[in-house]
């Protein structure tokens, strides 16, 4: 009996917030012009010291302590009010980056666009940001704030007040502040009601606002794939058109924010959002070609199958390696590229045009993302033990399991015999047996492919000056 009710209730609650997301989604944006202030008291939320780690309540009471604003702010703040751990502790106040930094002699300053300080402790950060102020090029601002033509900005160092702090804001989610001086929260943009309606809303017009950033596209999918939310419809409108702004975008950036969108847990969701928003295609134009309206072609199976791995692992709180994402997913760009080498070279084996094709497809990548070097070696490794698997006869197999990227190749065929079938998947599963068997067995494996011949490969032939030799010394 108490099951069924539970089950009511749920489909009750779904019911109810996908009623409340159908008004909610089709109301107004939320004009920087409407932001008004709702204090909400201690009493009348749920977050609590206890919350918030050592290290960010010592940084927000030594602000305070020293006569500035301090207040958690963005994720963090949502996140407890959401029931969820947070990820990281970002602290605003109205203290400049020079001043923070006389306060903490742990901390650091970066960032070029926009200074931040860092304070360390240890292996955790808690950044520290001076609230910012609006960006306009007057002649007093001219040499700390800058936009290019498309509006994109590309320097921001305008400091100003909490409530101008709150109109930069991205989404109003991201706009509560939480006080260390009453622990009270202040709610610029009515953020409270969006986040238990389940709405990802920007603040302010969302062509202006994702052309000063555009970023912005790739977090409203990010939040709305995390926090399972809807993306309010004016949100979502300019996103497919202005996607190609990400073009713009420096590399490196948008290498890390591919990994925190397809590595923290909900990557095969939020694959979806962005392929629907013509955001995913920006970010791995290789891939583009491969992507069909069915979704079902070998790459897309590929994508879906390390994509749903890398979810399982993070929600169980294993480590993951992207190095094996990246591998996986550009594993069918690249044989494809190989095939036409071959095609155009027929002199090029199947080996050399594989090497020639990672070249190519890792170099067009990492215009896109910049993947690193140190994963482009990682890459490069699953891709040619893929090359060696095959090849098992004498004391290759033994020689080959004792490699140190061996286990990621083998996962990464195990993932290939799902998708093609056939010859892979007979060589995943030798491989799969082999693995787990005794020495002996493993021995009567290799001798089967060697058509009966022992492990160690075909007898040497005794030579003949040898043989005459100890001839004559028996005699």
């Amino acid at each position: 009996m108490t099951a069924h009710l539970n089950i009511e209730v749920i489909i009750f609650n779904q019911v109810a917030r996908f009623c409340r997301n159908l008004l909610k989604n089709n109301s107004d944006i939320c004009s920087t012009e409407d932001l008004k202030l709702n204090v909400i008291t201690r009493q009348e939320h749920n977050i609590s010291r206890k919350d918030l780690s050592d290290n960010a309540l010592k940084v927000l009471y030594r602000l305070s302590n020293a006569g500035y604003d301090a207040y958690l702010v963005g994720g963090g703040v949502r996140d407890i009010l959401l029931g969820q751990e947070p990820k990281d502790f970002d602290i605003a106040t109205n203290a400049t980056p020079e001043q923070i930094k006389k306060l903490f002699r742990n901390c650091r300053l970066i960032g070029r666009r926009f200074r931040l300080a860092h304070i360390l402790f240890g292996r955790d950060v808690i950044e520290v940001a001076t609230f910012r102020g609006h960006h306009k090029e007057d002649n007093e601002k001219k040499n700390i704030s800058a936009q290019s033509d498309e509006g994109m900005l590309l320097r921001d160092n305008v400091y100003g007040t909490v409530e101008e702090d709150a109109e930069r804001r991205d989404f109003t989610v991201n706009a509560m502040y939480y006080n260390i001086a009453d622990y009270s929260i202040h709610d610029y943009a009515n953020g409270i009601e969006d986040l238990k309606n389940g709405i990802i809303r920007l603040i302010g017009d969302p062509e202006t606002r994702y052309r000063e950033d555009p970023v912005r596209m790739l977090r409203a999918v990010r939040f709305a794939a995390k926090l399972d939310m809807t993306i309010c419809d004016k949100t979502a409108a300019p996103i497919a058109e202005l996607s190609p702004l990400l073009r713009d975008i420096p590399a490196a950036r948008l290498f890390e924010e591919s990994l925190k969108l397809l590595q923290t847990g909900n990557g095969l969701n939020t694959y979806w959002m962005l392929r629907d928003f013509n955001l995913f295609q920006q970010l791995f134009p290789v891939l583009t070609p491969f992507l069909t309206e069915e979704g079902n072609s070998p790459a897309e199976q590929m994508i879906e199958l390390v994509l749903r791995s890398t979810d399982k692992r993070i929600n169980s709180g294993k480590r993951v390696n992207p190095a094996f994402m990246f591998a996986a997913m550009l594993w069918y760009p690249l044989t494809a590229k190989a095939q036409e080498i071959q095609d155009d070279n027929p002199k090029f084996d199947h080996y050399e045009s594989i090497m020639e094709a990672s070249n190519l497809i890792l170099d067009t990548q990492v215009r896109s993302t910049a993947i690193p070097r140190r994963l482009t070696a990682t890459i490069r490794d699953i891709w040619q033990l893929q090359l060696r698997l095959p090849r098992r006869t004498g004391k290759r197999a033994f020689v080959l399991i004792e490699q140190q990227k061996f286990r990621a190749a083998y996962d990464f065929l195990e993932m290939r015999g799902k998708v093609e079938g056939g010859e892979t998947k007979d060589l995943c599963d030798w491989w799969t047996e082999f693995q787990d068997a005794p020495a002996p067995h493993r021995n009567n494996m290799v001798q089967n492919l060697n058509g009966g011949r022992r492990s160690g490969g075909p007898r040497k032939r005794r030579s003949p000056y040898r043989k005459k030799k100890r001839a004559n010394n028996d005699s």
